[in-house]
């Protein structure tokens, strides 16, 4: 029996929209000087897509045919407004015979579209929501739980972002450097979230998606080279290219799941482990104390010089989270630091964190505490709890690979 067609496009659309989808998003953007409506033209070229190339079969250039056709609806759009001017002109010179070889999406076009996104009129955790949606592609319900918030929350948000940016009449551009020192912190925040999803997928049947982290990768090199002499910008750099290096060992053939005790260091990216490390060294000698990012990056680095789990410094690892929780308090890092005091100092230390975080209420709905619980306990020997945890872990996690981890490490603890 033949594949469905229909459904094999779907797939291929989602893919090419994956990858290209950001990049299509920042051209129209730049042509039509719209956040929102460069969206909305995006999307409605999707959907041509997906209802022609069944028939018509999928073009050899996918992202130019969806960039012209976004194009050429914008020039209808203007002609029925009877607003065809100059930009008529611009968009029509450019659309014009298009041909695979004229598809040169600018880098800069995606950090230009983060920072129109992150724009000061809006709040800033709808800076960094819509940002996420646009230019990490991510859905409603992944940037939910990387927020902690419900998915009907973050739907309204990025609804009324959307709205604010259009209302304002927001345009498409990098602001002057003088403005960047408000941005920044969004800017950060989006590039590190985008980074995070594809580190460790909230939802799917994937561990990794690793086009998103090294999309990710790829706008800090360039907002590094754009403000050298800002440390966070450089530990944020440190830190994606320290976690980057474990990609290869961090699934096995099967693509599930491999913990860090269980690694092949061998297969750890040794370059992208220099790389990191000299970044945080650049950042440290500007002089201005660790932020945020260099602290994650400094524990990263912990990790990378280690030769085994048990020749990690944790007690050091530790203070970098008791550190990192005072200039940036989260439940998430308190959580950390719970696993690093385990391997400090034992697990019932680490243990007696986590309770107090789950006694607080903290992360609720999220699997990240029980299955930190989970392991602790089977390391006291408790083990009946242990396995119930791991359980309700494994109910909890969003995503498949983690999910089924988790009911493996369940299964062995069984009375």
């Amino acid at each position: 029996m033949s594949p469905d067609p229909v459904a094999d496009v779907a797939r291929r659309v989602a893919a090419i929209w994956r990858i290209e989808g950001a990049r299509i998003v920042a051209t129209l953007a730049r042509v039509v000087g719209d956040l929102p409506t460069a969206e909305d033209l995006a999307q409605d070229a999707v959907a041509e897509a997906l209802a022609r190339w069944p028939r018509d079969g999928v073009p050899t250039n996918p992202g130019a045919w969806l960039s012209a056709v976004a194009k050429r609806r914008a020039i209808d759009d203007w002609r029925r407004a009877r607003n065809l001017s100059e930009k008529y002109r611009l968009i029509g010179a450019e659309t014009d015979e298009m041909t695979d070889a004229e598809w040169h999406p600018i880098d800069d076009d995606v950090l230009r579209l983060v920072f129109a996104a992150c724009h000061p009129v809006l709040a800033p955790e709808a800076q960094v929501a819509l940002t996420l949606k646009v230019v990490g592609g991510l859905g409603s319900e992944a940037i939910a739980r990387l927020f902690l918030v419900p998915i009907p929350t973050m739907q309204q948000r990025i609804v009324r972002a959307k709205k604010a940016l259009s209302a304002a009449r927001v345009p498409f551009e990098v602001p002057d450097p003088a403005e960047w020192p408000t941005r920044l912190r969004a800017v950060l925040s989006v590039i590190y979230l985008i980074f995070t999803e594809g580190y460790a997928a909230t939802s799917g049947d994937a561990v990794l998606r690793t086009e998103l982290a090294h999309e990710a990768i790829r706008l800090g090199r360039v907002l590094a080279r754009l403000l050298p002499r800002e440390p966070e910008v450089l530990g944020l750099g440190a830190l994606m290219e320290l976690q980057a290096s474990r990609f290869a060992a961090r699934v096995d053939a099967n693509g599930d799941a491999v913990l860090l005790a269980d690694q092949d260091r061998r297969r750890w990216d040794r370059s992208a482990i220099a790389r990191g490390s000299a970044l945080l060294a650049r950042a440290d000698a500007i002089g201005r104390g660790r932020g945020p990012y260099q602290l994650q990056a400094a524990i990263a680095l912990c990790h990378a010089e280690a030769a085994s789990v048990d020749a990690t410094e944790w007690d050091r690892i530790a203070l970098l989270y008791e550190v990192l929780g005072r200039v940036a308090p989260s439940p998430v890092v308190e959580l950390n630091r719970a696993v690093a005091v385990s391997m400090a100092s034992g697990p019932l230390e680490g243990l007696a964190i986590a309770d107090g975080l789950a006694a607080a209420g903290a992360l609720k709905g999220s699997h990240l505490i029980p299955s930190v619980r989970g392991e602790l306990l089977a390391r006291l020997g408790r083990t009946r709890e242990a396995h119930d945890e791991l359980l309700n872990a494994a109910d909890l996690a969003r995503n498949e690979r983690e999910a089924a981890l988790l009911r493996r490490k369940a299964e062995a603890l069984a009375p």
